[in-house]
């Protein structure tokens, strides 16, 4: 849904009115996560999507009744029926799509939510979960809305002790960006049932900190934003690193390579879904760096570093030599990227992208038409 924020914004500050669809539950090979959402707006006008083109439709048109009547409505989209031409998903999951009425009046502290999530908006973003009645037995309580912030909750599901075991399971989910349904009690009993609540996380994004002001780092800069990072390139080299020669990052810094990572680690920065990429080629750059980062970032961090085999060999020597721990040297990922092939710069990006998703997932890497099992995960 993230991306779909701009736009929402727009058409809430003109005060316009529309529907907004969210996957809040999936099952099986679903094509979309929880949280995946399709908006129709002004005119009829779509942004975003619900299922990859499965079912796009039937919600496209859901959302015109909904818009049109002001009620929420919460449907479920299953295995296609090809012979009876059912609406389905051809992907054989299933998936639960919450569609509200989306306007000024009905979400009145939506600029809010935007300008704490979207770094490109607020400075510094911050994690934030919109949990949202699903079902529940009480007349009118579907979409109503609590905002779980760091610093507190505003708004009501409609009940303080409802409040109270959302907001606290809210908290979980700020850090990990994990979107998710539960299901609660009408006085928010964890064992009870009859009111589904979907804890929507907005987490800020993941950073990609690419480190080398080259054409590869420009060509890794555009395929981060493409996945979703806030993307720095950072080189001691004033006359390379310019924001005109990296148009996609959204930081260029000029300073050593090891002393920005230093800073920002005292700033708490950085985490595990930060991704980091040595580019630089240049041993009084790579070492000093290497070494900070697979010692100091946290356990899952993405650490790799370009260079051939034999640089590679030459690389780990020295950082040995200098004292990092066989284990800590374990976690780079060097030669980086997977064996693609890759030979453009362009190519090589997509080939580190490709590892940056695999070890975030723990996926294989190999050909899907090689493995077995769930595409999408489920």
């Amino acid at each position: 849904m993230r991306d779909l924020l701009p736009t929402l914004l727009e058409w809430w500050r003109a005060g316009e009115s529309g529907a907004l669809a969210r996957v809040v539950r999936t099952f099986s090979s679903a094509p979309r996560s929880p949280g995946a959402a399709l908006a129709v707006g002004p005119g009829g006008d779509v942004v975003g999507s619900v299922s990859g083109g499965c079912v796009e439709g039937a919600v496209y048109d859901l959302c015109l009744t909904v818009a049109e009547t002001a009620r929420p409505v919460l449907a479920r989209y299953g295995v296609s029926d090809s012979a009876a031409f059912e609406v389905g998903l051809t992907c054989g999951g299933t998936i639960e799509v919450l569609v509200e009425p989306f306007s000024r009046e009905g979400w009145p502290g939506f600029d809010d939510l935007v300008t704490d999530v979207l770094p490109d908006v607020a400075a510094d973003a911050s994690p934030l979960v919109v949990a949202t009645v699903v079902t529940s037995p009480g007349e009118g309580a579907v979409g109503r809305r609590l905002t779980v912030r760091p610093a507190g909750a505003d708004g009501t599901l409609g009940d303080p002790a409802l409040d109270a075991a959302v907001t606290a399971d809210a908290v979980g989910h700020l850090g990990n960006g994990e979107s998710v349904l539960r299901e609660y009690g009408p006085r928010g009993e964890r064992l009870g049932t009859g009111v589904g609540v979907f804890l929507h996380a907005f987490a800020p994004r993941p950073r990609l900190l690419v480190f080398g002001a080259i054409d590869f780092a420009a060509a890794m800069a555009r395929a981060g934003r493409l996945l979703g990072f806030h993307v720095t390139v950072c080189d001691a080299r004033p006359i390379f690193t310019t924001a005109a020669r990296f148009p996609d990052a959204d930081e260029v810094v000029v300073d050593w390579p090891h002393r920005y990572l230093a800073a920002e680690l005292a700033a708490g920065r950085v985490d595990a879904t930060t991704a980091v990429c040595v580019l630089t080629h240049d041993p009084k750059f790579d070492v000093p760096l290497l070494r900070l980062a697979l010692e100091a970032l946290p356990a899952g961090t993405y650490v790799g570093a370009m260079g051939s085999r034999r640089a590679h060999a030459e690389r780990s020597a020295r950082l040995l030599e200098e004292g990092l721990a066989p284990a800590a040297l374990a976690r780079l990922h060097s030669p980086i990227g997977l064996d693609l092939g890759a030979r453009t710069p362009d190519e090589t990006a997509v080939s580190i992208a490709a590892e940056i998703i695999a070890s975030r997932t723990g996926a294989s890497g190999r050909p899907l038409s090689e493995t077995t099992g769930p595409i999408h995960g489920g």
